[in-house]
């Protein structure tokens, strides 16, 4: 294939599969590259925006640009372009993730260690919430405000009263920050990117699949992991070590990771779709007006 009509954006996998899109997430997710400068970023950034422009540097191979493009996915934002703060990035996800669970299981016989672990924690999740969001609906710093306050105190009560169980467990409050865009509903368009307006409707749908990406990503660690290490420890060699108990779940948290945080991810297309008889009837009745029958279905970037 001649590198002239190359399309950058076209998919490398088929993300109408499940596979398709777990090696996909598997690409981006990445770790290494959150290891690397913000110089480097921007060269494959630039590097992709030549290629969109037809401008490609003499001597480019089909390699190259398809690793411009992974570190774009990676670190740069779909909707705005912009490079995402590193911590907020899901190629940040396992090193974060690891880290924030290991000591979670870890530091949770304290009424101080467990309320700083969660407010971490939540802190955390809301910053990733943040990050990958639908950044083409609007949002307030009230509203981002609101949210990681009423996310945040309510997981440290949940984690402060009730049994040792729920401490380790991570709320679902947790996952409240991207609730904001349910207010205003989040920008839609049709299959060739043109906006048609904001569906409170599709905000829905986009959460409710991200809220369920989020748990069966940090469900095994949370879940398995205590177990395996309750099990572990009834071990002599294991209650001679108990100074490596720590690091041990943070390495076994973050192997898990490895594997959940692209499997994830690849659950549902990150490019939703629904179909214009679902959505609101005020937008619905607005696009079959000005449409027609030309526009059966409708996307939205759901967020991460």
């Amino acid at each position: 294939m001649e590198l002239g009509d190359f399309d950058i954006d076209a998919p490398r996998w088929d993300q109408g599969t499940f596979m398709g899109r777990l090696w996909h997430f598997f690409s981006i997710t990445d770790c290494r590259t959150a290891l690397l400068p913000d110089a480097r970023l921007d060269e494959a950034k630039a590097l992709v925006e030549s290629c969109r422009a037809g401008t490609l540097p003499p001597g480019t191979t089909k390699e190259q640009l398809y690793y411009a493009k992974k570190l774009y996915d990676s670190a740069f934002h779909p909707d705005t372009g912009d490079r995402m703060n590193l911590i907020g990035r899901m190629s940040f996800q396992v090193p974060g993730g690891m880290a924030i669970t290991g000591f979670m299981l870890q530091f949770y016989r304290t009424v101080p260690a467990v309320v700083f672990w969660q407010w971490v924690n939540q802190s955390f999740n809301a910053l990733v919430n943040y990050t990958n969001r639908n950044a083409a609906s609007p949002i307030t710093p009230k509203q981002i405000g609101v949210a990681y306050v009423t996310a945040t105190s309510t997981a440290l009560a949940t984690a402060v009263g009730l049994n040792l169980y729920t401490k380790r467990a991570p709320p679902l409050v947790a996952r409240w920050v991207p609730f904001a865009a349910i207010l205003n509903g989040i920008a839609i368009t049709d299959e060739n990117g043109n906006r048609l307006g904001h569906s409170q409707k599709a905000a829905v749908k986009g959460i409710t699949q991200v809220v369920i990406s989020r748990v069966t990503m940090a469900a095994p660690g949370m879940i398995i992991l205590p177990i395996i290490m309750q099990r572990l420890e009834k071990y002599r060699f294991m209650q001679r070590i108990t100074f490596l108990h720590g690091p041990l779940q943070v390495m076994m948290v973050g192997v898990f990771l490895v594997f959940m945080v692209p499997a994830a991810c690849s659950l549902f297309p990150q490019r939703c779709s629904m179909a214009v008889s679902k959505l609101e009837p005020e937008l619905r009745d607005a696009i079959v007006s000005q449409h027609g029958d030309a526009v059966r279905y409708v996307y939205f970037n759901k967020g991460l």
